[in-house]
């Protein structure tokens, strides 16, 4: 079968190559899926890059966490599932629970094993492209707006830019009946954003003070969730933008240390701080029940076929997309 690997110590998307292994055959307790589809998160790029946790890859390992496929033989011990299902991966496997893509191999693969606690059925209206956008970006968005503070219709959320976690935190949240603000360097994106439902977009280039549009926008209360996809960079604006009560989301690591990062502001407000590393099985469950009741479209940027790997790499590099980036399998 055909696979894509990240081989050992790589430092760069160069290190990138196709290769090929026997097609896996599944144990008595295990499934296996014809993946279909993959969706890309900025963690990829650390690892490819050498930048992740613990540094680069000690050995050639299969890369991304995010996957759907249909299940193409199940061993004898399995049950719940049957060849044809439409399947889709969730990021952590096994107990105790290891990351897809890193520690364990990924999911770019033409076919893939996994224990059927870690899958999950594709709801009918989704394609497997979307449904492969899910595992990391949607279960992080679902994670910070309904685990933690309770989101109730009517508060206002903050999303930090226009990737993957960002779009689905705006669509999810207005599901739910909820104000949206959203950020972005691009007044193109504000306005994509808006057309989704984002009823406000501050770009931040031009107001890099953007909390005090936040507080404008909210008659000076703030926010009652801030979701920060920067991290240590926008962490102190966050503590300005969040209302009295509410919660800032750190989900990423994406720009530098700005700022004062005491997390005193949050204590007159009784404000809480919560760092999110994506979500558990329950949470993806959530998600995917919601997303079958409401139809939910995850939004794709671009679509890339397995031989394009490497540039679908380079353009996430880039920060160009819009939501998520997907390769075809």
């Amino acid at each position: 079968m055909n696979i894509y690997l990240v081989t050992k110590g790589s430092t760069g998307i160069d290190g990138l190559k196709r290769a090929e292994r026997d097609r896996p055959v599944p144990a008595p307790s295990q499934v296996l899926v014809r993946m279909r589809a993959a969706s890309l998160n900025f963690r990829d790029l650390a690892i490819v890059n050498g930048k992740y946790i613990g540094g680069p890859v000690l050995n050639d390992m299969i890369p991304l966490s995010d996957g759907a496929g249909e299940v193409a033989a199940v061993g004898s011990d399995v049950q719940g599932f049957a060849a044809g299902d439409r399947v889709v991966a969730t990021f952590t496997q096994g107990d105790p629970p290891a990351a897809l893509g890193s520690p364990l191999d990924g999911v770019l693969a033409e076919y893939a094993l996994f224990d059927p606690k870690g899958l999950l059925r594709i709801p009918d209206h989704m394609s497997y492209e979307e449904a492969a956008t899910l595992p990391c970006a949607g279960v992080t968005a679902w994670n910070a707006l309904f685990y933690g503070r309770q989101l109730r219709p009517g508060d206002t959320v903050v999303a930090l830019g226009t990737g993957g976690v960002s779009i689905f935190t705006l669509q999810l949240a207005k599901l739910s009946g909820a104000r949206v603000i959203i950020t972005s360097s691009s007044d193109s994106k504000l306005a994509r954003a808006q057309a989704l439902g984002a009823d406000y977009g501050i770009n931040y280039k031009h107001e890099p003070d953007w909390h005090k549009r936040v507080l404008e926008l909210t008659a000076g209360r703030g926010a009652d969730k801030v979701v920060d996809l920067a991290g240590v960079g926008t962490l102190p604006r966050s503590y300005q933008a969040v209302g009295p009560a509410g919660e800032v989301l750190v989900i990423g690591v994406l720009s530098r240390p700005e700022g004062d990062l005491s997390p005193y502001p949050l204590m007159m407000k009784g404000a809480t701080l919560r760092g999110i590393f994506v979500g558990g099985r329950e949470h993806f469950k959530g998600l995917i029940k919601a997303g079958a009741v409401n139809r939910l479209k995850p939004v794709i940027d671009r679509t890339f076929d397995f031989d394009s790997v490497p540039s679908a790499y380079e353009f996430l590099k880039s920060a160009q997309h819009f939501g998520k980036i997907v390769i075809t399998i």
